[in-house]
């Protein structure tokens, strides 16, 4: 198979993509929230997935007029997540089988994720995937999150990637928009416990209904 055949550069996104993590976060955030006697709307959470986490709280206490620091807010989240991560943020279908494709074809990986980066590493760490990911990026170290491409830029460049060889996985509209500004080919994975495959039209024309249907076309060549 020639090189042109597949990508140069395979990017990751981490909740809802890697790893079944959103319910995750979203404990964590309900269990912060109900101390201020606060229910995050459906439709607020869906409006703000796959943002910064930074951002998201800046949005949250913005919403529902929380007067508590982001970083106390942030602390207080990121405190459940740790106790969660190793039990509750379990791989998604096909997530090992496609970093093992990588790691046999020789195909660099990263992670470029809106999570900050200790949440990211309690991840990897939790999964033993230190080796099958060494490239890990966290939007909170860029000027931008999603759906800005800055993680996305970085990563590339982490990589020694051009970023138009880089084939990006997603499963958010937002983290979708930040992988095709950053001019690469993205492929969707809608998680369906937030998204639809609908949201992604007008994004990205490749929509996956899973990390096994990704692989499947790996396997066959023509990535893009």
């Amino acid at each position: 198979m020639s090189e042109t055949s597949r990508p140069q550069a395979i990017i990751f996104d981490m909740d809802g993509l890697l790893v079944d993590s959103e319910p995750v976060w979203e404990e964590a955030e309900s269990e912060v929230m109900d101390a201020y006697g606060i229910q995050i709307a459906p439709e607020v959470r869906v409006r703000l997935i796959g943002l910064r986490n930074d951002e998201f709280l800046g949005q949250l206490r913005q919403i529902y007029g929380i007067r508590d620091s982001m970083e106390t807010l942030q602390e207080a989240i990121l405190e459940r997540m740790f106790k969660l991560i190793p039990d509750k943020a379990t791989p998604k279908p096909g997530a090992e089988d496609l970093l093992r494709y990588a790691q046999e074809t020789g195909i660099p990986t990263a992670i470029a994720s809106s999570s900050p980066g200790r949440v990211i590493e309690a991840v990897v760490a939790s999964r033993a995937w230190g080796e099958l990911l060494p490239v890990r990026c966290s939007a909170e170290v860029v000027p931008k999150g999603k759906p800005a491409p800055d993680v996305y830029l970085h990563a590339a460049e982490m990589l020694g990637i051009s970023p138009s060889l880089c084939l990006a996985l997603e499963d958010s509209p937002n983290g979708a928009r930040a992988a095709v500004a950053a001019g690469m080919t993205c492929y969707a994975v809608p998680d369906l416990s937030h998204s639809t495959l609908a949201a992604f039209d007008g994004v990205t024309d490749f929509v996956f209904d899973s990390l096994h249907d990704v692989l499947g076309r790996l396997h066959n060549g023509g990535w893009r």
